[in-house]
């Protein structure tokens, strides 16, 4: 056989070989993904506010191929692979993962806000909330009528991504509700509500978090980067707070509410600000003293959100409360943040890379180990 016959032979093989692998990359593909899409639109978000247009253009474009790629991924599970779609909507340990749906959606369509597409953020915000009512009776009713003392683990649930899904229509909502017409007043208190909410589930689940890990033994395979969301939840609550401070609802009864945002936020802050240093702590404990291997996971991008999002609330609290001070801890911060996305994507692409290649090696010994010329 020539040279080309064999590259012919290679190349034909190709096409099957590249749908059998993405077949088994949507069977198993994680609901947390979503993730993806929020860390780099909140980057994105956050240099586009510091005048960084063209790093911030680029990573939003990043965004709009991952977006509708992930949706398609998942409606092509839940048709495909329904069973498995349904086993982690009802396991306690990953429902709340699908809230990352939720996040994704309001941070890219901040980003298209910021853009001038209206329309288009107004849709995604709708389609969030719509969401975020299905998952959060659903996430709760699995955690109340299918959850057992061994699998209550807030820590390795990432219960807290419900918060920061929560928190993330606020945002999005401040931005939208000018364009609602007659039904702007609503959107106003549904997103005033909906931050009181988010508070309420991070005092629930925040508790129950710090009682798991001051309390009980902690394993290195206890600090996963869903740890980094106790921080995200926190810094996106500030950041939804300093939003609808800078936002004026036009509704005195809204407007009485503004010294309590204002001393809320700077509290919640101050408290994404004191967990940073733990969780460094934490993840060096991990692997400096107990040596495991840092390599890439899905996870991974579920502690760059949290940065890009510390960043971006630490810029919108210095305008909400006019200290500019804070705008230097932010700039810091971002540039921390790029850094880790960088380092986290590159990893992605190598993971992805060597899974096609180590799948089509097994692909093409299994008709060479039927006929004997394998061994």
């Amino acid at each position: 056989m020539t040279a080309q016959d064999d590259q012919a032979e290679r190349d034909s093989l190709l096409s099957p070989r590249l749908a059998a692998w993405i077949n088994g990359e949507v069977a198993a593909l994680y609901p947390g993904y979503f993730a993806l899409v929020m860390a780099t639109g909140i980057i994105s978000n956050a240099l586009f506010v510091e005048g960084r247009r063209e790093l911030s253009d680029l990573l939003f474009w990043i965004n709009a191929l991952a977006y509708p790629w992930l949706a398609i991924l998942t409606v092509a599970r839940a048709l495909r692979f329904a069973q498995a779609l349904w086993s982690d909507l009802t396991n306690p340990r990953m429902v709340f993962s699908f809230f990352t749906l939720v996040a994704a959606s309001d941070v890219f369509g901040v980003g298209l806000q910021l853009r001038g597409c209206a329309t288009a953020a107004l849709a995604l915000w709708l389609f969030a909330l719509f969401m975020w009512f299905v998952l959060i009776y659903l996430s709760f009713s699995v955690l109340t009528f299918l959850n057992t003392a061994h699998g209550a683990n807030v820590v390795h649930g990432g219960w807290l991504i419900a918060i920061v899904g929560t928190e993330s229509l606020v945002i999005l909502g401040t931005l939208v509700a000018p364009t609602a017409g007659e039904f702007t007043p609503a959107v106003f208190v549904l997103i005033h509500m909906l931050w009181g909410v988010g508070l309420g589930l991070y005092a629930i689940f925040v508790a129950l978090f710090a009682y798991r890990i001051f309390f009980f033994e902690v394993g290195p395979d206890d600090i996963t980067p869903l740890l980094w969301v106790v921080m995200g939840a926190a810094a996106i609550s500030t950041n939804a707070g300093s939003t609808l401070i800078l936002t004026a609802s036009g509704l005195p009864f809204l407007d009485l509410m503004r010294p309590f945002i204002d001393g809320v936020t700077l509290i919640m802050w101050a408290w994404a600000t004191w967990w940073i240093p733990l969780l460094l702590l934490f993840g060096i404990w991990k692997h400096g003293v107990c040596r495991v291997p840092l390599t890439y996971t899905p996870m991974l991008w579920s502690l760059v959100f949290p940065l890009g999002m510390y960043s971006l609330a630490s810029l919108r609290l210095s305008l909400a409360a006019d200290f500019p001070p804070l705008h230097t801890i932010s700039y810091a911060m971002l540039w921390v943040a790029v850094t880790v996305w960088a380092a986290t994507f590159i990893g992605l692409v190598i993971t992805v890379w060597r899974s096609f290649h180590a799948f089509g090696r097994e692909d093409m010994a299994r008709p060479a180990q039927q006929d004997g010329s394998g061994i």
